[in-house]
């Protein structure tokens, strides 16, 4: 059976909004994950058959194939080609699939997967309004769709909206997200302290490391903090953090592994998404584990690391709760909360830090997933080597 094998991944610190990376072109964000890959990996660059990229908004600096332009100011071959994609905040997790996938099916040997996102430039759903207005058209991208409307009727469609359903659905406390929220920050600072993620960052200029964990933050301080729906649970302090960054990951097949003298990190065990409730929208990772885990034949007993983007707190709590996982296996050096949330480049983000995390423990398989826009959740379980 064919392999897919990751031979390399790496990250930029993530930069908080109208931080250390705020001004940085996008391109030249995923240029210079492009370059660290490519020199770590040891593969040659024109051996690369597709450059596979996430990002959202691609409007402005973003817009034009960010993928492509990433390559091409890296200084990177003119004859290898790139692809943006979209699935909303799973977007780079789906990159990585689609170069998984190319590779296992044999049409290809060699495919780097990543994703960037400059939240600073390109404020979350500027795009749409941006395209939308001259346009004439002022509602949301459900509005209109008698299809739509006869299956979910008016029912509001946003993230806010989603996460608070979920609050409600599992009888979240603010109390408890707000401690779940701490913890994030705690496991990331410790991250940091500890070196954990040395290996995988490779730092733009003087940013050197993320911006996000605070240090100071307290149950306290987010006791004060307003809801961001009116009589709602949710606070800015439970919630992702508005960042920049771009990541990046190599994948091989066993040829290429031969022919380049390739060092495979890990492989990849299984790739699969799934979608449930739109308007709820934030809790498809709870069915797409649970499909994932038996499509592979597998247990959460099996899996030594859990990677699950923390959109807010109420995502992972509620996985928690459904699926009965250990929290001392999940986001073990912190998660979106803390560390930020660059839409385009959390996905392969947050596979980076699970390899490194599971060669620095030992640990043999890892399990990722992330909620997404339109109800969806990308799962991939790797295995370290």
């Amino acid at each position: 059976m064919a392999e897919a094998y990751i031979i390399e991944a790496v990250r930029t610190p993530v930069g908080r909004r109208n931080g250390g990376l705020a001004t940085v072109h996008p391109a030249d964000l995923g240029a210079h994950v492009l370059k660290a890959l490519m020199e770590r990996a040891g593969a040659p660059p024109a051996a690369v058959e597709d450059v596979v990229f996430g990002c959202l908004d691609t409007v402005g600096p973003q817009a034009g194939d960010i993928a492509r332009t990433c390559w091409l100011a890296a200084g990177l071959p003119e004859e290898v080609p790139g692809v943006t994609v979209d699935r909303q905040c799973g977007s780079s997790q789906q990159a990585l699939h689609f170069a998984a996938q190319g590779v296992l099916s044999g049409t290809q040997d060699l495919v780097v997967a990543g994703g960037v996102q400059n939240m600073s430039q390109v404020p979350i759903a500027f795009a749409s309004r941006q395209a939308a207005e001259p346009l004439g058209l002022t509602e949301g991208p459900y509005a209109g769709s008698e299809g739509w409307r006869a299956r979910y009727g008016e029912q509001p469609v946003n993230q806010f909206h989603g996460a608070e359903l979920i609050a409600d659905k599992w009888a979240i406390s603010r109390r408890e997200m707000e401690e779940f929220a701490l913890r994030s920050h705690q496991r990331a600072l410790r991250a940091a302290e500890e070196g954990r993620f040395d290996r995988e960052l490779v730092p733009y200029g003087e940013v050197a490391a993320d911006e996000g964990p605070r240090a100071d933050t307290s149950l306290e301080k987010m006791a004060c903090l307003r809801p961001v729906v009116e009589d709602g649970r949710l606070t800015a302090a439970v919630s992702s953090q508005v960042s920049d960054g771009a990541s990046a990951m190599l994948l091989a097949s066993e040829r290429a592994v031969r022919e380049h003298g390739l060092a495979p990190r890990a492989r990849v065990h299984h790739l699969s998404v799934r979608g449930e409730d739109p308007i709820r929208m934030l809790s498809a990772p709870i069915p797409a584990t649970a499909y994932a885990l038996d499509k592979a034949g597998m247990s959460l007993g099996d899996i030594d690391l859990v990677e699950i983007n923390e959109a807010f707190a109420s995502v992972v709590l509620a996985w928690l709760r459904e699926t009965g996982a250990d929290p001392e296996k999940v986001n073990v050096n912190g998660g979106a909360i803390a560390l930020g949330h660059p839409l385009g480049a959390t996905g392969t983000r947050l596979t980076t830090t699970l390899l490194h995390e599971l060669e620095r423990t030992g640990g043999r398989y890892g399990l990722q997933t992330m909620c997404e826009g339109g109800g969806q959740a990308n799962v991939t379980i790797i295995e370290r080597l």
